[in-house]
């Protein structure tokens, strides 16, 4: 039996109730901890309904720079994008929320973790498998895999019995279930899983639709430093700042809508909607400005493992050494992607129109049809006539 539990808790229906379901299974302190990675949502309430259900001890932590930096970031100096199309929104957020959790757990002479994802998803494992690499000896409560409250119905009475709150708008059905950070907003669930029918305007709450975007558009200068971005329009930011600054401009003109049907790990398709403006606009600008600043090999080693990289962290195994060392060679290629980037945005697209950068490999007299520069044109006769032998035969 555990003696104290650290359970990740937003302070909404499923976890206010998981919270009180392990207070009463296993009669022991639970202690709380909520992460702000930028989702939006004030959090000040979530301290008081905790303490309201008897925890003693609550935690609520900004995480928004170190998720950005340490966790965004890198992944997107991969270019990392599962199944052509999702950013990994919710898969970088778990590992940060695991490791933080197991630290709590150690602070506060905690045996035992506790998460509040379903045993359908992909969250259990990112959750779990975060947890154990970062103390294999901890114990890992899932109430969704353990409990016999099956139905949204039986947790709303739960809720009511206990006297636990409830909001008006999580009373019978509720219509999908989100998740969000400063990267993403995810929705899922209900009216979203027919494939066939279109979402409805209102699952979108990150970003205007492209009828109601703006009608001129904007156009700024990211730059970046060793693969990361640092400054838009020369205003420097920390990284949580940029990215911010750019979902603000992905939400005016309608960027990073996507409908996915998605492979989850755990063997099931599942259809959600995805908003990520700011992540859209940063991997075109970051793809751009490697564009003149990497050798041709190292671009498309890059490309090559990105989708093996994208698949480690969708399955929760950004703690493996196999993502390190991916890691590893990324970072190799980025020392040189340093430069500006100067994009439009407008009615949902985003323009690159211009890329420079002290290191560039882009060499105009080479490539101009106006200057004969170091290339004899004649040469490429045996070059063909080589690549063609295999062809020929």
């Amino acid at each position: 039996m555990p003696k104290k539990i650290v359970l990740a808790y937003s302070g909404g229906l499923d976890t206010s109730v998981i919270l009180k379901w392990l207070q009463e299974k296993y009669q022991c302190p639970v202690v709380t901890f909520t992460a702000d990675l930028g989702q939006g949502e004030e959090l000040s309430p979530v301290r008081g309904k905790a303490e309201s259900l008897g925890v003693k001890e609550v935690f609520i932590e900004d995480l928004r720079e170190d998720f950005v930096k340490n966790y965004v970031f890198p992944m997107f100096r991969a270019n990392a994008i599962y199944e052509g199309t999702y950013f990994l929104g919710t898969a970088i957020a778990r590992p940060l929320i695991a490791k933080r959790q197991i630290e709590i757990a150690r602070q506060v002479g905690a045996d035992s973790v506790a998460h509040g994802a379903t045993g359908k998803g992909n969250d259990q494992v990112r959750f779990e498998l975060g947890y154990y690499a970062n103390n294999s000896k901890i114990k890992v409560i899932s109430p969704w895999r353990e409990w016999e409250l099956n139905s949204r119905n039986q947790l709303i009475d739960f809720a009511e019995k206990h006297q636990i709150p409830i909001a008006k708008d999580k009373r019978g059905e509720s219509p999908f279930s989100t998740d969000a950070n400063l990267l993403h907003t995810s929705s899922e669930g209900k009216i979203l899983e027919d494939p066939w029918e279109e979402a409805p305007e209102y699952v979108y709450s990150r970003t205007k639709s492209i009828k109601d975007s703006k009608d001129t558009h904007d156009e700024i200068v990211i730059s970046f430093d060793k693969g990361d971005a640092v400054a838009i329009n020369k205003i420097k930011l920390k990284p949580h700042e940029l990215l911010a600054k750019l979902n603000n401009y992905g939400c005016e003109h309608g960027i990073g809508r996507e409908d996915i049907v998605e492979n989850r790990f755990v063997g099931m398709k599942s259809r959600g909607i995805y908003e990520t403006p700011g992540g859209t606009i940063l991997a075109k600008a970051h793809r751009a400005i490697e564009s003149i600043t990497l050798d041709r090999g190292e671009a498309h080693i890059k490309d090559e493992i990105m989708p093996k990289y994208a698949e480690t962290i969708y399955n929760g195994l950004w703690f493996s050494s196999e993502r390190e060392a991916m890691q590893e060679l990324i970072d190799s290629t980025q020392k040189k992607v340093t430069g500006d980037v100067k994009i439009k945005l407008i009615k949902g697209n985003v323009i690159v129109v211009g890329r420079r950068s002290p290191y560039s490999k882009y060499n105009l007299s080479l490539v101009s049809f106006d200057e004969a520069g170091d290339y004899e044109q004649k040469d490429a006769e045996g070059f063909i006539k080589i690549t063609s032998l295999r062809l020929k035969k």
